[in-house]
């Protein structure tokens, strides 16, 4: 089969060098075009296209999938199959039209479960025990469209999205590359997505990723692991912002909301349930650091909390 891998973040890599490494053609890559990134804020391609660069595969960066020059180019290239992951940008129908097998997207759910751009978060926000990874032929609805293969993946008790990303990544590129020899063979049959269970998964923003204390501690720690790495978890303290990594739910006894309190152990802070334990902060303007060395530098007082 002649692929174009269409993908763009990290997240993408697995399954492009499985492709890479399996019996099929990867004749050129899609991805986004080159953004500022770091602190010097200095063009950068993606991780997609530096890779694809270095091994001497044809990147295209499209502004958008819908400019006449890149369709005309992805019509040249006689693609079998547009492999999908986490491009970043709505295919048009008229782009979609043109491999011979469709765009086949590799989602991080069960779908119809978790649509739309942070399954992966919404999945540990909501509390799901299990979630997993889905093939389906892409259309132009948000991730509605007929499903090729599926995995189960188990969210454990301390995922971060981070890292249960990371381990569907992996166990998807598999998927993703079983789903391509199987349109090959011409034995695989799409299933249309089933009308119940379906759930939606906007991007969490940095104002979805503030903590509140007033909610229980599982729900605060949720939050917290939900938006590990991105976009971050945050408090305030003394009015300026602090950066959360995970926390634990503790059995100590309970604290008022948001209050602070410090052991030679651990630093607790209070939620409407249980305290829960931190684990590492970030101050503005410096680097993360554990939890018990930034309390040592804060010198709390007797009324600081978070808020």
């Amino acid at each position: 089969m002649r692929i174009v891998f269409a993908g763009t973040p990290a997240v993408a890599l697995p399954s492009f060098e499985a492709l890479r490494a399996s019996p099929h053609d990867v004749v050129a890559v899609v991805t986004r075009p080159d953004a500022a990134a770091g602190r010097g804020r200095r063009e950068t391609a993606s991780p997609i296209a530096s890779t694809a660069s270095q091994a001497g595969i044809e990147v295209l960066k499209p502004i958008r999938p819908s400019d006449a020059e890149f369709q005309q180019r992805l019509r040249d290239l006689e693609p079998d199959v547009v492999a999908v992951v986490a491009y970043g940008a709505l295919v048009p129908p008229s782009a979609l039209e043109i491999p011979k097998q469709g765009w086949i997207n590799l989602h991080f759910s069960l779908l119809p479960a978790w649509r739309g751009a942070a399954p992966v978060q919404h999945a540990i926000l909501h509390g799901d025990d299990i979630t997993g990874a889905t093939t389906f032929v892409l259309e132009a609805g948000l991730d509605t469209g007929p499903v090729l293969g599926v995995l189960t993946e188990e969210i454990r008790p301390r995922d971060t999205a981070g890292a249960l990303l990371e381990r569907l990544s992996v166990a998807g590129a598999g998927l993703l590359v079983a789903t391509v020899d199987g349109l090959a063979d011409g034995k695989l049959e799409a299933v249309p997505q089933r009308p119940d269970g379906v759930s939606l998964a906007p991007k969490l923003t940095p104002a979805d990723a503030r903590v509140d204390w007033s909610a229980p501690a599982m729900r605060v720690d949720r939050v917290v692991r939900a938006c590990t790495p991105a976009p971050g978890a945050w408090t305030l303290f003394r009015d300026r912002r602090l950066k959360l990594g995970p926390v634990t739910p503790s059995q100590h006894d309970p604290l008022q909301p948001g209050s602070i309190t410090a052991s030679r152990d651990a630093v607790l802070v209070g939620t409407a349930t249980g305290p829960v334990m931190l684990g590492t902060v970030q101050p503005e303007g410096k680097p993360a650091m554990p939890a018990l060395d930034w309390v040592r530098g804060a010198r709390l007082a007797a009324d600081d909390r978070f808020t």
